[in-house]
């Protein structure tokens, strides 16, 4: 079992920290078996699991579901919910709300929420409520909209301070850890230097307290091969030649044989 408290533990210590997406109890209990720190119910839960194509559409109710079902699996390992889009924005009132759900009713250890500075009052009402926020600044898939699609945030110097201001205005708010998303390596490691909590990456180069990914990308699940993604293995072509076989055994009859059936 790996706290939160046991978390900044090992961050202090240098401990490098890894992160996985788990939306269920199966994969949460695998991720938990190999040995992550946290797992993150990510709102991209909507892409990979639902078929979206971004993360706009995921509900709080659907992201309870997935939340109380990781949970089940997670045998101990911090469980992180991603607080969907417009859960939080309305008011600090509505944050407190739902943000308490995914602890009272999902069980998760703490939450997550995209913004900096907009996002400062928010952090600081649920973490004086003792509810535990992790801050996601840079690239904020859930602006999509506005930001007019999935590229690198802070290449500029203009865009590189606002994300260094963001990344700060987290920690003060009080959040115990912040995501960097798709910012350059060198800026992930200047904000990474420059603050007292962890910094998770994804598309944020080496020099991170810790690194997130999308399990299902890694392990090739998906189709579409991303730079910031290392696969491990190629699950979907396991998985469909596997499939593929047990369609051509069916209509050849050569299954159920008779050590299959009764």
């Amino acid at each position: 079992m790996t706290s939160l408290r046991k978390l900044r533990e090992k961050y202090l210590a240098g401990e490098k920290l890894v992160v996985l997406t788990g939306y269920d109890a199966l994969m949460s209990s695998l991720l938990a078996e190999a040995g992550v720190d946290v797992i993150l119910v990510g709102d991209s839960l909507s892409n990979v699991i639902a078929g979206y194509p971004n993360t706009l559409p995921v509900n709080m109710e659907q992201m309870l579901w997935h939340v109380q079902m990781t949970v089940r699996g997670a045998k101990g390992t911090p469980v992180i919910a991603d607080m969907p889009f417009l859960s939080y924005e309305v008011s600090t009132e509505q944050a407190l709300v739902n943000a308490g759900r995914f602890i009272k009713e999902a069980g998760a250890d703490a939450v997550k929420l995209e913004g900096g500075r907009s996002a400062y009052p928010v952090i600081q009402a649920l973490t004086a409520a003792h509810i535990p926020v992790c801050g996601h600044v840079g690239l904020q898939p859930q602006s999509v909209l506005t930001t007019g699609g999935y590229s690198v945030q802070g290449r500029t110097e203009e865009e590189a301070a606002r994300i260094k201001a963001d990344a700060l205005a987290v920690q003060e708010a009080g959040a115990f850890a912040v995501v960097l998303e798709m910012v350059p390596a060198k800026l992930a490691e200047e904000i990474t230097a420059s603050l007292k909590i962890p910094t998770i990456g994804i598309g944020a180069g080496p020099h991170c307290s810790g690194q997130v990914l999308v399990t299902q990308d890694l392990l090739g699940m998906t189709e579409a091969k991303l730079k910031i993604a290392k696969r491990y293995a190629e699950l979907r072509r396991e998985a469909l030649e596997a499939l593929t076989n047990y369609v051509s055994d069916v209509k050849e009859g050569r299954t159920p044989s008779e050590e299959n059936s009764f």
